[in-house]
């Protein structure tokens, strides 16, 4: 899913990561191997641990078999929810964290969380999720529930932390559609193989505040080192709970930012 292009697998269907996580040639694949897409938690601690208090509340959405969570609770978060569509993956990382009680693992639809009740959440973490759900069948119908149930499971003042390839013109139209008003800081990361390169065999993670414009936008003269940098948006729940939080009609959208 390099640089936001979508391929021709739907990645919102269970089926296809049922059958990734049972296949050891994956580099997603549940073969004793464990994987992170686009960065680790060593390069995020800074910004979560400044930005998501330990004791948080924290959703992970489409946990798959990365080891951000785990890296979490060995490092103070005290829990953790997990959910993925798979429930290879999920059965494969419940046995795994059997032993790290701050851990919970759920196999559930992030286009459907209705098990969970409103506000039930201090943070909710997307590394990568949202572009998987991009290139999904129904897209961007399903990218935009997924919000909408974010937007919904947020209690006020909390984080949605979003991890993505997309770029502001590509992300922050679907945010402000997801029926929830935010107020949003962009940092921008290199990827770990430029950071590696242009530091010559010692990387030391490097990531940058951009002040967006007023409409969400970056700065018309703003130029990316790396071409393909992540785009992290700390998305803050506004404390005024909408009734446009969930699906609604169209003339009960215009307060959305």
């Amino acid at each position: 899913m390099g640089g936001g292009e979508c391929r021709s697998n739907d990645y919102g269907a269970a089926a296809y990561w049922d059958a990734r996580y049972s296949s050891s040639g994956s580099p997603a694949s549940g073969g004793g191997e464990f994987f992170d897409w686009y960065q680790s938690y060593a390069a995020l601690r800074p910004l979560l641990r400044a930005r998501v208090p330990a004791a948080s509340r924290v959703l992970m959405l489409g946990c798959g078999n990365s080891l951000l969570s785990e890296d979490m609770a060995k490092d103070g978060y005290k829990d953790i929810v997990n959910v993925d569509i798979s429930s290879v993956v999920i059965e494969q990382m419940r046995e795994k964290h059997k032993e790290i009680p701050q851990l919970t693992y759920m196999q559930m639809d992030v286009r459907d969380m209705n098990f969970f009740g409103d506000e039930s959440f201090d943070c909710v973490l997307n590394k990568g999720t949202l572009d998987a759900m991009m290139c999904a069948d129904d897209a961007p119908d399903g990218a935009s529930k997924m919000l909408a149930e974010v937007a919904r499971l947020l209690r006020p003042h909390g984080i949605y932390l979003l991890i993505t390839y997309g770029a502001p013109k590509e992300r922050v139209p679907p945010l402000s559609q997801a029926g929830c008003s935010w107020s949003i800081a962009l940092y921008i990361m290199p990827t770990p193989r430029y950071q590696l390169k242009m530091s010559k065999g010692a990387p030391q993670p490097t990531m940058e505040e951009v002040a967006l414009r007023e409409d969400g936008q970056l700065p018309p003269d703003y130029v990316l080192k790396d071409p393909e940098s992540h785009f992290i948006y700390i998305c803050h729940k506004l404390a005024v709970k909408e009734d446009n939080c969930r699906d609604s009609e169209p003339e009960e959208t215009a307060n959305t930012n």
